[in-house]
């Protein structure tokens, strides 16, 4: 029988009835480190808090259809006789009213509001997806390289240096517009699921390293364990040593990793967007609707704080949500 290591805490809870009838019994209640780290998650303000402000995020990215529907305007409409003729919005704070109530862009007088809840549906899925393809490569890649070592931990942690070693950002400028003439030759605007599809592929290509390394080191450590050797020894194979033995026991820095992760794709992202790579003008996005605005800082300031805000806003309650998660799932936290 394979043991692994399980932190429990016992609860005295003593009964009584009215009148002294009833006697008094005391029962011990064990935790999983699941339960123990649901409950300091709790009672961490910061976690609470953050986590509202996340889930509030993720609703209406959800909701973004049913948002249009209700705000009855398009990302892509225009309103041009809402403009003067310099194309800036007419009235107060870029154009903010009852029925515009984030304003107008600049020229093309497009919502910023209803174009901001469709940026945040794109961030967040291009976060998202890219995380998830990231952490499942360095959780494969790292659980077998840390498990079987020799050649194959050899060749893994020289990829892995190899990725590391590539510039980014230097990297993602080239193969973007590359791929883009691949499939799309000179032929008119690129789809916006295409250029979806390009970042969270070259995400993926770059991001798997950390996780990988993380991965590695913890099951290097938990290998020579005694729960390990007893499953070995009564011939376990590798999924069972894989899938049964390891993985329940690094689940906890996988989640913190990936939590971390997400905030970094967003901000990868919008870089990548601000200076014109993966997304066109037409997906709506928070790196495309910052860029437009440096032209429009002083005249209409409205245009870059609204999406400025939002953005920082997201990526601090990841931030902090995911620092807040790394606490309650160490077991030597106090919080």
């Amino acid at each position: 029988m394979s043991l692994s290591p399980v932190e429990g805490v016992a609860l005295a809870e003593i009964e009584s009835g009215d009148g002294g009838d009833a006697p008094r019994e005391k029962g011990f209640v064990g935790r999983s480190p699941g339960q123990l780290a649901w409950v300091r998650l709790r009672r961490d303000r910061t976690a609470v808090v953050s986590g509202a402000m996340l889930v509030f995020f993720v609703v209406v990215a959800l909701a973004a259809p049913l948002i249009q529907w209700a705000y009855g305007m398009s990302p892509r409409e225009q309103f041009q006789g809402a403009l003067d003729g310099f194309g800036m919005p007419l009235g107060y704070a870029g154009g903010v009213s009852g029925e515009h109530w984030f304003g107008l862009e600049p020229g093309l007088g497009r919502d910023i509001f209803i174009r901001m809840v469709y940026g945040l549906r794109t961030s967040l899925f291009i976060a998202i997806a890219a995380a998830v393809i990231t952490t499942a490569i360095g959780i494969a890649l790292g659980t077998l390289a840390g498990y079987l070592g020799g050649w194959f931990d050899a060749v893994i942690n020289w990829i892995t240096d190899l990725t590391l070693a590539m510039p980014f950002l230097i990297i993602a400028l080239a193969l973007t517009p590359t791929l883009t003439l691949r499939f799309y030759g000179e032929r008119g605007q690129v789809s916006a699921a295409f250029g979806v599809g390009v970042l969270i592929a070259v995400f993926a290509i770059f991001g798997w390293t950390s996780t990988a390394r993380l991965v590695r080191g913890q099951v290097i450590a938990l290998r020579e364990r005694e729960f390990v050797e007893a499953a070995r020894a009564s011939g376990a194979g590798l999924g069972h040593m894989l899938f049964r033995q390891l993985l329940p026991n690094i689940w906890a820095p996988v989640l913190v990793a990936f939590s971390l992760a997400v905030p970094q794709f967003i901000t990868s992202e919008a870089a990548l967007s601000f200076i014109g790579v993966g997304l066109s003008d037409e997906t709506p996005s928070f790196g495309r609707m910052i860029y437009r605005s440096l032209d429009f800082l002083q005249t209409d300031p409205a245009y870059v704080f609204f999406p400025g805000i939002t953005i920082f806003a997201l990526v601090f309650a990841f931030n902090l949500f995911g620092d807040a998660l790394r606490d309650a799932l160490d077991p030597k936290s106090s919080r």
